[in-house]
């Protein structure tokens, strides 16, 4: 048998499959059904090796840490000692402190649950700020936070040679500075200000995008009401087309068919969620930082 496996789920075979290719160890899937009532029936294989990788990203997460919950001390059980958990991506993070008496700081919360269920935690571009750094996330377990944002910069500047990067806020600007300097491209930061869910007032970096090509890159994109509202900015001051790069496209409802709408010409994003826009894999990244581990 071998001296580690990588367990995954069948909503992630494709990323699972290229991990488990580039790191050359056995994958297999947890097995899942739902009963009517909507509980959940899992399924792991028996005599599991010592280490074992499971692969769950956390977008729509609340089933998904469910399933983890069940299924990280039911692989102790079967013969894990060592259990790492490579979540491409991370929910619950951008809620780090109470903003009104009272709130929940879910990402303390849910990293707590975490770091008692796995010796070590993997994760691609976390959406940390007050909190920087994985080992103050999860304390006492190893922790490693990986950047596809040198990534992406290599992508759209294969796609279109020098364009300007654009961060659509102030949040963004770790990702943008990694992706624009790995390249040597022109770039700076937008300045947001949230008034609700669905609603933001953007301000642009005064930039000369007239007749150029612009990239907007980001962490995440949700509802893309802040790419959005940075696209129309940017066509607005004549820039000659508008692209989007994130690296956890999560585009909920209808919001890729807005952002087409509003401009938007291509949006590409790394396969740590999956989705149709997926152009760049993690698994490389994902591969190494296992095998540092």
């Amino acid at each position: 048998m071998s001296e580690q496996m990588l367990l995954a789920f069948d909503d992630e075979a494709p990323l699972a499959q290229a991990l488990a290719q580039a790191l050359g160890v056995p994958l297999a899937f947890v097995q899942r059904h739902r009963f009517p009532d909507g509980e959940l029936r899992l399924r792991l294989p028996e005599g599991l090796p010592s280490r074992v990788l499971m692969l769950r990203g956390l977008q729509q997460p609340n089933e998904k840490l469910t399933e983890l919950l069940l299924c990280a001390p039911a692989a102790r059980e079967l013969g894990a000692r060592e259990l790492v958990l490579v979540s491409p991506y991370l929910a619950y993070m951008r809620q780090d402190m109470a903003f009104t008496p009272g709130e929940v700081v879910s990402q303390r919360h849910v990293a707590a649950l975490l770091g008692g269920l796995f010796d070590a935690v993997l994760t691609v571009d976390p959406h940390l700020h007050r909190v920087t750094s994985m080992e103050a996330l999860f304390p006492g377990r190893r922790g490693l936070a990986l950047s596809a944002a040198p990534l992406l910069g290599e992508w759209v500047a294969r796609q279109l040679g020098r364009p300007v990067l654009i961060g659509p806020d102030e949040e963004a600007a770790q990702w943008v500075q990694a992706a624009a300097q790995a390249q040597g491209l022109e770039h700076g930061m937008g300045c947001k200000r949230r008034l609700g869910d669905r609603e933001v007032v953007l301000e642009l970096p005064p930039l000369e995008l007239g007749g150029r090509a612009v990239v907007l890159l980001d962490d995440v994109a949700s509802t893309g009401q802040t790419l959005i509202a940075a696209a129309t900015q940017a066509l607005a001051r004549g820039a000659a087309s508008v692209d989007v790069a994130v690296t956890h496209a999560l585009f909920v409802g209808d919001a890729l068919a807005q952002l087409h709408a509003a401009g938007v010409r291509h949006v590409w994003s790394t396969d740590a969620v999956p989705h149709p826009s997926n152009v760049v894999s993690v698994a490389p990244l994902l591969a190494q930082a296992v095998a540092r581990l």
